[in-house]
């Protein structure tokens, strides 16, 4: 604070290390970088509030993170073994047969770091069923002939 009572804001540049496993919403105290203290006391801490920014392909919960995994009508269907982006890299994972849009599978301890003891947190692929916006007359063929064979009916 100033002689006059009031908070005094100054722009320095820090280096801070973040600790692992560290959670959005969490403070970090660095003794001895606030403000002066009254008389000439010591300086006191300063507080960092921990904000993620967004991330393109991962949504953070806690310690679990939450990725949408596009597949196509066919892999949804019959089934299939995609590659799926986790923070250490791709890993390959089963898509159960007669999967839907929404349907979460869960890939154990890929989510955020623990720290210390702690756990890491889970990762989950969440299924989005994308449909092709342009099909070939070929393609639109087989569609048709699907259509008219199959006795599923959703909305029934």
């Amino acid at each position: 604070m100033g002689p006059d009572g009031r908070v005094r804001r100054e722009a320095r540049r820090l280096t801070v290390k973040i600790p692992k496993g560290i959670r959005e919403g969490q403070r970090l105290r660095m003794a001895g970088q606030g403000a002066p203290g009254m008389g000439g006391g010591p300086n006191g801490d300063l507080y960092l509030h921990i904000q993620f920014q967004p991330h393109p392909r991962f949504r953070v919960e806690g310690s679990d993170l939450y990725h949408d995994l596009h597949i196509t009508p066919w892999e949804a269907v019959l089934g299939a073994s995609v590659e799926v982006p986790t923070l250490d890299g791709g890993v390959r994972m089963k898509i159960p047969a007669g999967s839907t849009s929404g349907q979460k599978l869960r890939l154990s301890q890929k989510g955020l770091p623990g720290s210390g003891s702690k756990t890491p947190g889970d990762l989950y692929a969440v299924i989005q069923i994308v449909v092709p916006k342009k099909i070939s007359e070929p393609e639109k063929a087989l569609w048709n002939q699907l259509a008219e064979m199959s006795d599923f009916h959703p909305r029934r």
